[in-house]
């Protein structure tokens, strides 16, 4: 059976992407996005979790992230992990997990500082909250994340 390595992350840059041109016309730009997931716990409480996300993205699409995407940009994402080994140079085992972006799409409005208009047709369809249903069903797929206090750390 063959596997299925897919990511789809929804959340701000963490800051501005570093964007490095390489031999050739390859070019890659690296960044941080934040996703942060609100819930109330038992005592009803607000309790925030945020978690960092390592991504990078290659070619043409690392150009648009350069021109278009600043620190607090809300972006839609679709990649796939991928971790990397090596040992340093004290000889300690290291590792690293990134997103590596296959498509993405620009949420909100234009950042400030951006320059130009956002590019038409970039790669992933736009994101949008699933509707509300009917069914009454009490299963942990129906749960609904109240995300209606965006509060970031940045």
């Amino acid at each position: 059976m063959a596997g299925v390595n897919k990511v789809i992350l929804v959340g701000n840059l963490g800051a501005d992407p570093e964007v490095k041109y390489l031999e050739g016309d390859n070019v890659v730009a690296n960044f941080s996005l934040a996703t942060t997931e609100s819930y109330k716990n038992r005592n009803g409480e607000r309790v925030e979790q945020t978690e960092w996300h390592d991504l990078e993205v290659w070619g043409p699409q690392a150009k648009i992230v350069e021109q278009y995407l600043k620190k607090g940009s809300q972006l839609y994402v679709e990649g796939k992990i991928r971790t990397e080994k090596w040992t340093d140079e004290n000889n300690q085992p290291r590792r690293r997990t990134r997103i590596r972006v296959l498509s993405f799409t620009m949420l909100g409005g234009k950042p400030d500082g951006a320059g130009g208009s956002q590019p038409s047709g970039n790669s992933a369809p736009a994101y949008s909250k699933p509707a509300a249903t009917s069914n009454t069903s009490n299963s942990n797929a129906d749960m609904v994340m109240d995300d209606s206090d965006d509060d970031l750390p940045f």
